[in-house]
């Protein structure tokens, strides 16, 4: 992950800039989010006006149920940062300048994202972006700081999000009819979605790479530039808000589901690296590049240690466990390989780029809780010396060593009672966390599925 800028970096909006650009009237709304539970944004649009006399310095209100949820948005018990007991009261969303941009697919707008603060200006701990920065401060403790990139998969559909909604999801008919793995006619087919995308994302200060197609029916992934943990982050959640924005006004729907058919599933495969804040060599042996130094064994030793009791951070949902089929391209062991793509954790690059990637997180994973949670494990590997098992050669689906958990309730109790866990984000996360587990695991164990109306309406 060598780090080279130069002028085709997009450059960020300044509050200067922002400050013109509103006086000229090219600007009139400036957008406040915050990051929930389940990675996606919630916040309110602002008058930029307003947004410059009063929110800049001081934040913006919301009820503190925005992060004490389910996916539908009901309040639902077992939180306790929130709850009808306490009243759902208010906390702060305070602006982060430094994640200040345009956003090009909507009209005269800019966007920040924001930190979520109690009144008293402590932080609210289960905030996924909280949780990260008490991590990357662990690393900054030692002078270190983490470069992090993710490959985000999604399946686009020539139906609208209404017409898929009315449909009850089925029936649905994808933007390419067969295996458009690194096909540039499957990329082309519907290259006016993609180039909107790409070429918006790139108007938003992002940095964007390249466009491909995936194995799945109208399966595609644009990637971009790696950078330091907390921006690629916030990126991350400002390009999948922006990708099915964008995919509404083409008349499609985009999914980012982990698996939304018994095809492939969509991954969020996350390169993470690590070096000295002066740039220096960290992860890699300075006498042979290609191979990890003793920090970089210990650091991924930690993964390989903690990979099963962090699995809830990589896979929130109960679909997220769909992924995890033999031969998918989705781990099932927990293993780690050079360049072994059936390993659940993947060493790729040499010296300064030398880097793991972490295969287990899906398209629906929360980049700033997947992030936090592999910082976590590795500063753990690096503290205890954890030894590096051996590198897997072969096909690690037919290994018989530990698995990665198969199911959202066996993820929840590895969770629930590591000590790890407790130790690294503390026992309001863990039991926060847990509860998003619970509430979801109990939502799914009511619910009736189409699979048992087939098999049961009428042979049973």
């Amino acid at each position: 992950m060598e780090r080279q800028r130069n002028s085709s970096m997009p450059a960020a909006l300044t509050l200067d800039q922002l400050e013109a650009d509103v006086a000229a009237g090219l600007i009139d709304t400036v957008t406040v989010a915050i990051t929930d539970m389940q990675g996606r944004l919630s916040g309110k649009k602002l008058q930029a006006n307003f947004f410059l006399d009063q929110i800049v310095g001081h934040g913006t209100e919301g009820c503190n149920y925005l992060l004490a949820v389910d996916v539908d948005m009901n309040t639902v018990g077992g939180y306790e940062m929130s709850s009808w007991e306490r009243g759902y009261g208010d906390f702060v969303m305070m602006p982060d300048m430094a994640t200040l941009r345009y956003v090009p697919w909507q009209d005269k707008t800019a966007m920040v994202l924001a930190d979520v603060l109690w009144e008293d200006g402590s932080d609210v701990v289960a905030s996924p972006r909280q949780i990260l920065r008490r991590q990357l401060k662990m690393l900054s403790d030692i002078d270190l700081i983490a470069l992090v990139g993710t490959e985000l998969e999604f399946i686009v559909f020539n139906d609208s999000y209404e017409s898929a909604w009315h449909k009850g999801y089925r029936d649905l008919t994808p933007s390419n009819l067969y295996n458009v793995d690194y096909s540039l006619l499957g990329v082309s087919r519907i290259d006016d979605l993609l180039r909107d995308i790409r070429n918006s994302m790139a108007g938003a200060s992002m940095y964007v790479e390249s466009v491909k197609g995936e194995c799945n029916l109208g399966q595609h992934e644009i990637a971009f530039r790696y950078d330091e943990a907390l921006r690629t982050c916030d990126n991350h959640v400002i390009y999948k808000l922006g990708t099915k924005e964008i995919a509404a006004k083409h008349n499609k729907a985009i999914t980012f589901m982990a698996k939304f058919n018994e095809r492939e599933g969509s991954s969020c495969h996350t390169h993470l690296s690590v070096r000295g804040s002066d740039g220096s060599l960290t992860m890699a042996d300075p006498k042979s590049p290609g191979k990890l130094s003793t920090f970089g064994q210990h650091f991924l030793a930690g993964q390989i240690a903690h990979m099963a009791e962090m699995t809830l951070m990589f896979a929130p949902n109960i679909n997220s466990y769909k992924r995890y089929v033999e031969g998918s391209f989705a781990p099932t062991a927990i293993e780690w390989g050079n360049d072994n793509r059936t390993c659940a954790l993947r060493l790729v690059g040499h010296g300064q780029g030398l880097r793991f990637e972490n295969r287990v997180p899906g398209g629906d994973a929360n980049p700033y809780l997947v992030v936090a949670a592999m910082i976590a494990a590795g500063l753990d590997g690096v503290k205890n010396k954890t030894p590096l098992p051996p590198e897997f050669v072969g096909n690690a689906y037919q290994t018989d060593t530990a698995r990665v958990p198969s199911s959202l309730d066996e993820a929840l109790r590895l969770w629930k009672s590591s000590e790890f866990i407790a130790k690294s984000f503390g026992p309001e996360v863990q039991a926060h966390y847990s509860n998003m587990a619970k509430v979801e695991i109990d939502a799914f164990s009511r619910a009736i599925t189409d699979w048992e109306r087939f098999r049961s309406f009428e042979r049973m």
